[in-house]
């Protein structure tokens, strides 16, 4: 099962993964390099830890993802429902709404969504 929770620099790496991906692991390590001023054997280890997570693979030299970037917010998204609005959608928009009005285009995209994903009745 894949860990949706990830610290602040593996959420970082992992950024940097899914927008290039599939990446050669050197070429992976250069960029780390330039951007967060890490040695090979950081990139190495924080590749490993998400690998551990299932969340990446580094297979001959070759770094790719086993969780797209879209799967890994939504899981994270849904565990943040669930722990902190009992599950409940309809509470968090609620929660949401009461500091940020919703703007037409808004309304009708969530309108879009509850039209194409509602259960059968």
């Amino acid at each position: 099962m894949v860990e949706y929770r990830l610290t602040e620099a593996e959420e970082n790496f992992a950024d940097i993964i899914w927008a290039n991906e599939p990446i050669r692991s050197p070429e992976l390590v250069k960029i780390c390099e330039q951007k967060f001023n890490w040695k090979k054997s950081t990139t190495y280890t924080m590749l490993k830890r998400l690998e551990k997570k299932k969340i990446f693979r580094n297979k001959n030299s070759i770094v790719e993802a086993l969780v797209k970037r879209d799967d890994f917010y939504a899981g994270r998204s849904k565990i943040f429902v669930e722990e902190n609005f009992d599950g409940s959608l309809p509470r968090f928009l609620t929660a949401f709404t009461r500091t940020k009005k919703l703007n037409r285009s808004e309304i009708q995209e969530l309108q879009k969504l509850i039209n194409e994903y509602k259960e059968e009745m």
